[in-house]
């Protein structure tokens, strides 16, 4: 099996920086090409806020290019071309559709923590149990 098309998920936060790493080692060490994925979690915006004129769809989608913009200048540095994707789903959802498009997935575990892992789940551990390719999830130092 190779793993040459890798799919980094990131959500631009420390906690999935490690997890960008590895995938670009693993890319570099087997002449790969990487994506970065971002997903804007569109259902958070379907509540409106008439407290604030700023439109929460901008500013995830704004958190998306840096986030992947991230990892196609740490790419750079090692030589790797990094293809950017920026799309609005369900994070899960959307990672396991493009799963079947890569060889495999290396993520970190998001940021979520506490509370709100447990409200929501872990979006790792549903993509660990359902994605069409091997998935390596990599803990940051602090996890």
């Amino acid at each position: 099996m190779s793993f040459h098309n890798i799919l980094i998920p990131t959500d631009g936060s420390e906690f999935t920086k490690n997890a960008v790493d590895k995938g670009l080692e693993l890319a570099q060490l087997v002449g790969g090409k990487v994506t970065a994925l971002y997903v804007v979690d569109g259902s958070a915006y379907n509540r409106s806020n008439a407290d604030t004129n700023t439109n929460p769809y901008d500013t995830s989608e704004k958190e998306g290019i840096y986030a992947t913009s991230y990892v196609e200048e740490r790419g750079r540095e090692l030589g790797i071309t990094v293809e950017r994707k920026i799309i609005e789903g369900n994070p899960a959802k959307t990672i396991l559709q493009e799963s079947e498009n890569y060889d495999i997935i290396v993520m970190g575990t998001l940021g979520r923590a506490g509370l709100s892992k447990l409200i929501m789940g872990s979006v790792a551990e549903r993509v660990i149990q359902n994605a069409k390719c091997p998935v390596l999830v990599v803990r940051s130092p602090s996890n």
